[in-house]
């Protein structure tokens, strides 16, 4: 992985394998291989964290990784192990990740401490409300446990953003709108917009950042296969709101878009077909 600066958008998108995830499906069903595998690179542009008023770009490797398997599936939703379902409703086992911070980039962090990268891991549950052959309607309310990754994790709070999902075949593209809000407790959001008193200066002065709501964010995505050959792009925007976090001084815009793009080149197929729901 290569970057102009290390950067992170808290809990929201895995580096690398994230881009590969928006590899959408066709809303109808059909016999797809059991499980896919490629590579290729990707563009992507994003804030530092939510309420950041700088962003990175980073060059990527993109892994193209989907499995259909009854109990885990990897794909465009991410990594999950499936716990309950029903023709309706699904409840599984979700993890997500996210790259690290240098606060020696960030001037609204100058001086003080860098933040880890988190894995995220906790239930997701997923209730259709509408399909047809080229569409699926989802409502879907993940919750995750956040741990830094480094030398002694930290448990640092709990997230949760419930969402409407819709998945549409145009043609030969596959279409992705998401959006809802998000909301995360008093740990979870002291990691990264408290500023302890010994981290206040003459223009960051001392917060103690709340539980609750801290904004909302949609995303439209577009994907295509070639042949063996994937394409994929997203747009995002963030809103950052909530009492317990827009006072922090370390928001320093309250708007901010991310963008990706990427190639991915399929080399290897099970010859295995599994059917897939719509």
């Amino acid at each position: 992985m290569t970057a102009s600066r290390r950067s992170r958008q808290p809990g929201r998108l895995a580096i690398g394998i994230g881009i590969a995830c928006l590899a959408l499906q066709s809303a109808h069903a059909e016999d797809k291989p059991l499980w896919e595998l490629g590579m290729g690179a990707g563009l992507l542009t994003m804030p530092h964290y939510r309420g950041s008023d700088q962003s990175t770009t980073w060059w990527l490797p993109v892994p193209y990784v989907i499995y259909r398997g009854d109990l885990f599936k990897a794909d465009r939703d991410g990594a999950r192990a499936t716990l309950f379902d029903t023709e309706r409703s699904e409840l599984n086992l979700s993890f997500a990740a996210s790259a690290p911070t240098d606060s020696e980039d960030n001037r609204a962090r100058q001086g003080m401490a860098d933040l880890s990268p988190t894995v995220e891991i906790g239930p997701a549950w997923t209730y259709t409300l509408a399909r047809g052959e080229n569409h699926k309607l989802d409502f879907r309310w993940p919750v995750r446990s956040v741990f830094t990754v480094e030398s002694s994790p930290r448990h640092v709070g709990w997230v949760s953003a419930p969402h409407l999902n819709l998945d549409q075949t145009v043609g030969d593209w596959n279409v992705g709108l998401l959006a809802g809000p998000l909301f995360g407790d008093r740990r979870y959001h002291d990691y990264f917009y408290t500023v302890r008193p010994g981290d206040a200066t003459v223009g960051r002065p001392a917060f103690r950042a709340g539980a609750g709501y801290e904004g909302w964010q949609a995303t439209a995505a577009l994907s295509r296969q070639f042949g063996n050959w994937w394409m994929g792009m997203f747009v995002r925007h963030d809103e950052v709101a909530g009492h317990g976090v827009i006072d922090s001084p370390l928001v320093r815009d309250r708007h901010q878009f991310s963008a990706g793009i990427a190639v991915s080149w399929i080399f290897a197929r099970s010859s295995r077909l599994v059917a897939q729901e719509p």
